[in-house]
């Protein structure tokens, strides 16, 4: 199988989805921030200077997903219906993960990717100043699925 973003000339190119079929589709993805202990006991009590750094990860993280078409130079701009994203606290790091829904001609993995992304990355901009050993890792695609309308 053929690189889908690739034209008969081998350049980068959109791909073509006006002849798909409309379904619902949903993408989880997960990730990881790495930080000090000291760091996500600062979190867990409220008290990095920068604010509500999981509530602001979490507006940041659905904001960024409904921004993909923006970051990701070929993907496609699709209806949203839901992004869902959620924190585990554990004592070295937070797992954060993703659910993205939408009524689409193509998939919303890439969205579910982002938002886990921008939340760790919002993470590590709002604790950086207390914290010069946090790891953003593992971030992965879970799971994707179709169904018809």
């Amino acid at each position: 199988m053929g690189l889908t973003h690739l034209n008969a000339r081998g350049e980068a190119n959109m791909v073509d989805v006006s002849n798909k079929k409309v379904v619902h589709r949903e993408a989880a993805a997960s990730g990881t921030i790495f930080l000090r202990e000291t760091t996500v006991e600062m979190i867990k009590k409220n008290l990095v200077k920068k604010g509500d750094v999981l509530s602001t990860a979490r507006i940041a993280a659905i904001s960024g997903a409904k921004k993909t078409f923006d970051l990701i130079p070929l993907c496609h701009n699709i209806p949203i219906h839901k992004i869902d994203v959620s924190f585990e606290i554990k004592k070295d790091r937070i797992n954060i993960k993703s659910r993205a829904i939408c009524d689409a001609r193509t998939g919303i993995e890439m969205e579910a990717l982002t938002a886990v992304s921008i939340a760790a990355l919002t993470i590590y901009d709002m604790c950086k100043a207390v914290d010069k050993q946090m790891v953003i890792s593992g971030i992965k695609l879970e799971e994707k699925t179709k169904s018809e309308l």
